[in-house]
């Protein structure tokens, strides 16, 4: 990987695990309509992370209900309560990255998650200075494999690589005409990397 320019990262399961907390948010936004279903527990939510929250919703939550009021209270409760309980990092992020930047890589965020998410993201870990730029499909509502490419098109990017933990991330990145790392020890199992990491300090030596 040391010929590689740019690392994209994806967030959820690659670089932090807050599902804890996106559960509680789940919950309580379900506990405001009164809606009827099973409680969202980290089982569930983890089969379903790395989806738009449009897909998430649709999968765990089906039945007759305001969509857009439901999306609009839970941003709402993500608010409050995903700064407050956050996520754990995983092992030698930050260092890691350091590593990385150190030789002279860009260092890029593009993820699935909502409106809020990169910037609780960032306020909890406090990583948001090692990130060149990032975008995410709540803010401007395009795919993930656009929002790659858009990484790539606006830093004018020679040699990236997507680095993502699920079989979508696997297949934006390459719908994206670019190479990719799977993250095994993430949320999801994928095939076709080109790359695999059991651990994220292991970009630095693969």
């Amino acid at each position: 990987m040391k010929n590689y320019d740019a690392y994209i990262f994806d967030m959820d399961g690659t670089l932090w695990d807050a599902v804890d907390g996106y559960c509680e948010v789940w919950n309580a936004t379900i506990a405001c309509f009164g809606i009827d279903c099973p409680a969202i527990d980290r089982d569930r939510l983890f089969t379903q992370m790395g989806k738009p929250l449009d897909a998430i919703m649709e999968a765990l939550i089906p039945g007759d209900y305001d969509r857009e009021a439901f999306m609009a209270r839970m941003k709402e409760l993500e608010a409050e309560i995903v700064p407050r309980r956050g996520g754990v990092l995983y092992p030698r992020v930050r260092e890691t990255i350091e590593r990385l930047r150190e030789r002279g890589a860009g260092i890029y965020l593009v993820s699935n998650c909502g409106a809020s998410g990169l910037v609780n993201f960032f306020g909890f870990t406090g990583l948001g200075d090692v990130f060149d730029d990032s975008a995410a499909h709540g803010t401007n509502g395009l795919s993930k494999a656009r929002n790659i490419a858009l990484m790539v098109e606006r830093h004018g990017l020679k040699r990236p690589v997507y680095v993502g933990d699920t079989q979508l991330d696997i297949d934006s990145a390459h719908e994206a005409g670019v190479p990719a790392v799977w993250c095994a020890y993430g949320f999801g199992q994928a095939t076709g990397a080109e790359h695999r990491i059991d651990s994220f300090d292991q970009l630095t030596l693969v």
